[in-house]
């Protein structure tokens, strides 16, 4: 099977030959259905912000903090957002009692930032939120759901 046929063939149809007109078309109308599914119609985000009681960029923060701690600095570029935001979202967690601020081991010019047991609770809680399927796929027959899984580690790949 050739790279212009494969979206046809992940829906289980034919598989003619497409120009590559029609493959970006295809192409176009795949992703903005992976951006519905995902955006639109399950957004998980919101959820996790009410069960939270915080911001999504909050939540986010705790989730890339459970691998361990963080330096301000590394913080921040995780985050993709700018140093003094990072101290506001910091402070705010801090005040939450959901992660800690502690000078650097070897550099005292360095704040490393680390979870609490209640901010690791917290960001346990995100993740069960944000990995639940939505029923649009968890409904799907097994032969879908197993085409479906395979495309997503491809794109993924």
């Amino acid at each position: 099977m050739n790279r212009k046929s494969t979206a046809t063939a992940a829906r289980g149809g034919t598989v003619p030959d497409v120009d590559e007109a029609a493959r970006a078309e295809i192409a176009a109308r795949a992703w903005q259905g992976l951006r519905t599914l995902v955006l639109d119609r399950h957004d998980r985000r919101r959820e996790v912000c009410d069960a939270l009681g915080m911001s999504f960029i909050r939540a986010k923060a705790l989730r890339h903090l459970v691998a361990g701690e963080l330096t301000m600095r590394q913080f921040a570029e995780r985050l993709a957002i700018d140093p003094p935001y990072a101290t506001l979202v910091v402070d705010d967690l801090q005040r939450r009692g959901l992660v800690l601020r502690s000078p650097h081991p070897s550099d005292r010019r360095l704040r490393m930032v680390s979870l609490t047991p209640a901010g690791t609770r917290a960001a346990e809680s995100a993740e069960r939120i944000l990995n639940r399927p939505p029923a649009a796929v968890a409904d799907l027959d097994a032969a879908d759901l197993a085409a479906l899984d395979r495309l997503v580690a491809k794109l993924l790949g």
